[in-house]
């Protein structure tokens, strides 16, 4: 019998949305480079007037040290001056552009750097594949909402800053409202502080701060300051502290009552449990029973997620640092998938996630992916919800993944049809976690692990 050879089955043509994209840090710009991969017209709203997000640096500090004033001059970067990457360069780019060191003097060439070389990678990749082009810079949105009576369109309402003159002495705004058939949100969520609630804090006379705000030591010169806090932030800014201060508590939730450990190689630094209350007199009550005078308490304690542009008659809201309610964290069922986020996880290896995250919303826009029902999408973020109240798991980590980000990814990855997260990334990933944790101060610039940059290196040859 002859076998017939049948051709494969056709994809239906793609179909191309008119998508709006709010952000051109990591996420907002691998989001563009796939919708446009996918045949999508893109335009992407960026308030700074450069590509890199949260990874671009600003000397410059809030008015309000705790950043409490609704009202307040905004700086949206979150990064102090010595700030270099906590995962390995070979980890955290994007899978298909290696974040390989460059041939060049003037960039760090370290496989930790510094955040200026993360910002000169995101350039590289957005001149790359064109995305610049794709760019409204100065450009801040303020609004978006969807279109009354008339489901998949969506207003975006933003302002333009320009000059009122050839010397760009002083600014106004240009306005403009648009509709878009999709909108998606890759805002961030370094920018608005998270500060933790001591009793007895409205009349305890030292200075507060929140590491929003923190950008070099020299204000900490010869004071007794107390850090609030035990992730990386708070390792990382302890430990420069402790070079010019008197002292540094540095204060956990996740250790027992009873902590009070001088920390290994510093004879100026504790580890302690919680504050238990704060004083008019300037002292510090630990849950431990140690009594500190100090001068100034510095809030590491992370970021809420915020935005304030966003109307959607209270579909999406964010309770408790939980955005939702999110399909696999990233379709609103109820909106899907014409409103989608790029990028809310955390504890992750961000930009391999941003890539999968961004495919697999090009591909649903196309049409090349079907979501499930909005009743099954319900229903599926129901089940999530409850199974981490079932392991006590608070509401405010419902975006924590780092138990299971590279099982995500290679979910996402599997709607894509594309390849998941390679073994050596994650092997990487927890051999720079592991020596983190046991060696602080060198994990940075010792590691043995360099099978496994062999292995990533062979693995780049495919894309460079």
């Amino acid at each position: 019998m002859k076998h017939l050879s049948m051709p494969p089955p056709q994809l239906p043509p793609p179909i191309s949305r008119h998508v709006a994209v709010i952000g051109a840090g990591a996420a907002g710009l691998v989001s563009a480079r796939e919708l446009r991969r996918e045949g999508h017209d893109v335009v992407v709203f960026e308030r700074d007037n450069q590509v890199g997000g949260t990874w671009v640096y600003n000397p410059k500090v809030e008015p309000d040290p705790l950043s409490l004033d609704p009202n307040r001059r905004i700086i949206h970067s979150s990064l102090y001056s010595s700030l270099r990457t906590n995962l390995p360069r070979e980890v955290m780019g994007f899978k298909d552009y290696p974040f390989i060191a460059k041939n060049d003097k003037k960039r760090d060439q370290r496989r930790f750097p510094d955040h200026r070389e993360v910002v000169l990678y995101l350039q590289d990749f957005a001149s790359e594949f064109g995305i610049e082009e794709m760019v409204r810079f100065d450009t801040e949105v303020v609004h978006v909402g969807p279109v009354e009576d008339n489901i998949g369109k969506w207003i975006v309402r933003s302002k333009r800053k320009i000059s009122d003159d050839d010397r760009e002495v002083s600014f106004g705004f240009d306005v403009d409202e648009e509709i878009y058939d999709a909108v998606v949100i890759c805002n961030g969520h370094y920018t608005e502080p998270r500060i933790a609630q001591i009793p007895g804090i409205s009349s305890w006379p030292g200075k507060q701060i929140h590491s929003h705000n923190y950008r070099t030591p020299e204000g900490f010169q010869d004071q007794v300051a107390i850090l609030i806090g035990s992730s990386a932030s708070s390792v990382d800014i302890s430990r420069e502290i402790a070079g010019v201060a008197k002292e540094v508590h540095v204060t956990s939730r996740s250790v027992a009552d009873e902590t009070y450990q001088e920390q290994p190689g510093y004879d100026n630094m504790w580890l302690h449990s919680m504050i238990e209350s704060v004083h008019d007199d300037g002292s510090v009550i630990f849950r431990n029973g140690r009594v500190v005078v100090a001068d100034i308490i510095l809030h590491c304690t992370g970021y809420k997620y915020h935005f304030p542009f966003l109307d959607t008659n209270g579909i999406v809201t964010v309770d408790g640092n939980r955005v939702g309610p999110l399909y696999k964290q990233v379709f609103p069922p109820a909106l899907a998938p014409w409103l989608s986020f790029v990028g809310l996880p955390w504890k992750v290896v961000p930009f391999p996630l941003f890539e999968l995250q961004s495919k697999w919303i090009a591909g649903v826009l196309s049409g090349h992916i079907a979501l499930p029902s909005p009743e099954e999408m319900m229903e599926d973020v129901k089940a999530f919800y409850e199974t981490l109240e079932a392991s006590n798991i608070p509401k405010h980590y419902t975006h924590n993944l780092a138990g299971c980000q590279f099982e995500y990814d290679n979910w996402l990855a599997s709607q894509c049809s594309c390849p998941g997260i390679e073994e050596w990334r994650r092997q990487m990933y927890d051999a720079a976690s592991k020596s983190k944790r046991l060696r602080p101060e060198i994990y940075r610039d010792e590691w043995d692990d360099d099978n496994l940059v062999l292995e990533a290196y062979a693995d780049f040859t495919k894309y460079t």
